[in-house]
């Protein structure tokens, strides 16, 4: 193959064939687009990989559902912590028959590890469509102070490089072509925080971890530029998972469920679905042209300064 050919074959459909002429309707001309319908299925025969995949309230557990009921071809279920991923395994197979689940038990911070499940994929399906790096930890809930270094670093490893290396070799595998795939192209979707936007949401070793996070798919958004794979972080904000748990068992206990998320407009707290919406959204081509950003999904908190309900002045 020459030179120039391997080029052509590392350009997005878009750029190559440009976004084709939909006719006219009446002398007007009607409307171009780039997704498939949105009726149907909205990631038909896609192949999908997420971590941090066992927690049963979690994001990534609910993202498997998304994309398993809208047409997934495949979704790996991945996690440190396998300890219900073949009781989801089951029951997605259960509800949707038609998609092949897999599980896989790693660390999403052992680069081996993260490129065999990628390299697995694209050797059964020849390719893959969508990562999900969704996996992550709390970090250290006391003053900045009293964080140590090695603490600091432990938050990053999982929060930070986790998501670098998924984007790291899932990319390479996204520019990969074949038969079914004739362009390069994918969506890495990475798990933030409203802590990584703004302050006072999470202790500072999880905040900067997950401010690196939207740096990394900025910058990596503009490496990618041309092969039509996108990458997009999610900020979550106060969303009932394993991870935050404890704190909504505490408020029902207390008998003040009610105030939790007070400070966001909507005056709630979310489910793990309400995110996993997004991920499903950003993993279609229904997304097609948004790329490098940050999507706060947190009912209004991070649109503004912290104020006390009910008093404005």
């Amino acid at each position: 193959m020459s030179g120039a050919a391997k080029r052509l074959q590392g350009i997005s459909q878009q750029l190559v064939d440009g976004i084709p002429d939909a006719g006219t309707f009446e002398g007007i001309p009607k409307v171009r687009q780039v997704a498939q319908d949105s009726v149907g299925p909205r990631i038909k025969d896609k192949v999908v990989i997420i971590t941090g995949a066992n927690s049963p309230a979690g994001i990534g557990r609910a993202s498997a559902h998304q994309y398993a009921h809208n047409g997934a071809k495949a979704v790996y279920l991945c996690d440190y912590d396998h300890s219900h991923l073949a009781t989801h395994k089951r029951e997605i197979e259960s509800l949707y028959p038609g998609v092949d689940t897999h599980i896989r038990q790693f660390d999403a911070a052992d680069e081996v590890a993260v490129k065999a499940v990628i390299d697995d994929a694209l050797q059964q399906y020849g390719r893959l469509d969508i990562f999900f790096a969704n996996a992550g930890i709390v970090g250290q809930p006391k003053a900045f102070t009293d964080i140590s270094g090695e603490d600091f670093m432990k938050t990053l490893k999982t929060n930070t490089l986790g998501v670098f290396l998924a984007v790291k070799h899932a990319a390479s595998a996204m520019k990969q072509t074949s038969d079914s795939k004739p362009y390069p192209s994918g969506s890495i979707i990475c798990t933030a925080s409203v802590a990584g936007l703004r302050s006072n949401a999470g202790s500072t070793d999880y905040s900067a971890s997950k401010a690196a996070v939207v740096s990394i798919a900025q910058t990596c958004a503009y490496q990618l530029a041309g092969t039509g794979i996108r990458i997009n972080a999610i900020c979550p904000g106060l969303i009932e998972t394993g991870m935050t748990q404890s704190v909504f068992d505490a408020a029902r206990a207390r008998g003040t469920q009610r105030k939790i998320g007070q400070l966001n407009p909507l005056q709630r707290g979310a489910v793990a679905d309400e995110v996993a919406r997004v991920a499903l959204f950003l993993g279609s081509d229904e997304s097609s042209y948004v790329n490098g950003q940050a999507w706060a999904v947190c009912g209004g908190l991070s649109a503004g300064h912290p104020f006390v309900p009910g008093k404005l002045a």
